[in-house]
């Protein structure tokens, strides 16, 4: 009879690799859930839920991400001043027209991670940039192309 026996590995033995990811005509939805998948270490054989096992991820050219449909003029984000009838609200386009493009990718990934300690901790792999350029070619990080995966992944 064979037995197999299930891999609890600890903090100590993760190894985590550095994956550079181009959103340049990406499907937002599908980029993040391929992204939160890889900041949880779903995706490895050692997957353990209770230990950041998951790798670093580079997100370039983050202003140039696609939604399907009406969902750049129909999404709303909305937040609250504190003053009494301060809640206030700009729509998806807006936000990537605007001064921080990077925060429509930060806060999709974030809201398919886990919540508490360990998803915060996960959240610090996550680095998403504006141009084509970031600071972490010293780590050689590996491309992921996304677009390969699926089809419905990239638009045109």
């Amino acid at each position: 009879m064979l037995q197999t026996q299930t891999i609890s590995i600890k903090p100590a033995d993760v190894q985590k690799a550095w994956i550079v990811v181009d959103a340049d005509g990406l499907i937002l939805g599908r980029l993040a859930t391929i992204v939160a998948n890889r900041l949880r270490g779903k995706h490895k054989p050692t997957f353990t839920p209770h230990v950041d096992c998951g790798d670093h991820v580079v997100i370039i050219n983050a202003e140039k991400i696609r939604v399907t449909g009406n969902k750049a003029e129909q999404k709303v984000f909305y937040w609250h001043t504190g003053f009494a009838g301060g809640i206030k609200g700009r729509s998806l386009a807006e936000r990537l027209a605007g001064n921080h493009p990077t925060s429509v990718v930060e806060k999709a990934i974030e809201r398919m991670i886990t919540r508490g300690p360990l998803g915060r901790k996960q959240m610090k792999n996550l680095h998403v940039y504006v141009g084509p350029e970031h600071p972490h070619a010293g780590a050689q990080p590996v491309p992921l192309d996304v677009g390969a995966m699926n089809r419905k992944n990239k638009i045109g």
